[in-house]
């Protein structure tokens, strides 16, 4: 490989208009910093990365924009072909979602895909206590009624308190798990729905697993935390919601087509649910017709409560540190398709990275 510079894409979505960094310190010096490396912010507003741009980049790390099939179909991609003259070698998705990210894509052309778990970890489960007990204490209901100066309507919406209560967690992973400590002074009963948890580390934490049928019956809160994927799209449907206590409160912080939308507004509006907290929704952002928008016993957010100074920080750092990894030869601590590691593609350009840096 010749001693060209590493070449890092940001996507546009970053910036504003004016071109500055619309949240805050993503830790783009350590970009700065890095030897051999040059970086820049990509043009426009891309609902998808084009083979084009695939092209020119070693690295690219991205907030919305799609990555897709169509993103190596271009001349110079691997796109399974076992070709060598592809130079995109990381797709570092800026946050712990990768459901806009082909997969499959991505390892047949040699690309790795990195998330920032760890880093999305305490920025979530914060967000999913603050909506646990938002909902259940009815803060909005009862914000606009100081605002309205109805203090006379307070004993018409009592609160439900959370000691002695059941939080069922639906995925055990790192926000799951970081939600159930956060909660331990509550002195909640926590229950989690997970096949791929093991019981040991449920144990660790005080959680009994379950299945989801069970928690889904028992749960007075029930939060989901779980990834999207294939076997979790639709997991909570309007069985699974029905199942549910009428006093119970549903929170999602994961991502929106794990429930279905239809069915928990109807819960809501029949009376069938006490209440929900979202950050998410099947469609985003949703029609502003959406009757979902319209209850009071829902606590909504645009897709970003946890878009705090601490979290862009850290995912930042997170996110380009990978790509710093991979700038030095080496495999990034976190790859979501695992069997990219054992592509000749990918080993080729590592190999070449490494005797650049050295």
């Amino acid at each position: 490989m010749n001693n060209r510079d590493f070449r890092v894409g940001l996507t546009g979505d970053f910036v504003d208009a004016d071109g500055k960094v619309r949240y805050g310190n993503i830790r783009l010096d350590l970009l700065d910093d890095a030897p051999g490396v040059k970086w820049n912010f990509l043009d426009g507003d891309l609902d998808e990365i084009s083979p084009a741009t695939a092209s020119e980049y070693d690295a690219l790390v991205v907030l919305e924009p799609r990555v897709t099939r169509h993103t190596f179909s271009g001349s110079g991609s691997g796109s399974g072909s076992g070709s060598g003259d592809s130079r995109l070698s990381i797709v570092s998705r800026f946050g712990v979602g990768y459901d806009s990210v082909d997969l499959d894509a991505c390892t047949d052309s040699g690309v790795i895909v990195s998330i920032t778990p760890d880093a999305s970890r305490r920025p979530v489960s914060t967000v999913a206590l603050m909506l646990l007990l938002a909902t259940g204490h009815k803060l909005l209901i009862k914000d606009r009624m100081t605002r309205d100066n109805r203090w006379d309507l307070r004993g018409q919406h009592m609160g439900v308190g959370v000691t002695g209560r059941t939080l069922g967690i639906v995925g055990l992973g790192n926000i799951g798990r970081d939600l159930a400590k956060l909660v331990v002074p509550l002195e909640m009963k926590i229950i989690a729905a997970d096949p791929y948890v093991d019981a040991s580390v449920a144990d660790e934490l005080g959680v009994e697993l379950v299945g989801l049928d069970e928690l889904m019956t028992r749960a007075d809160f029930v939060v989901v935390t779980a990834a999207l994927t294939e076997g979790t799209r639709g997991l909570i449907g309007a069985a699974e919601l029905a199942a549910m206590k009428p006093t119970a409160f549903l929170i999602n912080v994961a991502r929106g087509p794990i429930v279905d939308q239809i069915a928990l507004t109807a819960a809501l509006s029949s009376g069938a649910l006490a209440g929900a907290g979202l950050d998410v929704f099947e469609k985003e952002p949703p029609d502003p017709d959406d009757p979902i928008l319209k209850l009071d016993n829902v606590t909504l957010g645009p897709h970003g409560l946890t878009w705090t100074d601490e979290a862009f920080r850290r995912v930042g750092e997170t996110a380009i540190r990978s790509v710093l990894d991979v700038a030095a030869g080496k495999l990034p601590p976190v790859i979501v398709n695992r069997a990219v590691a054992e592509s000749p593609e990918l080993l080729n350009r590592l190999a070449g990275y490494g005797e650049a840096a050295n």
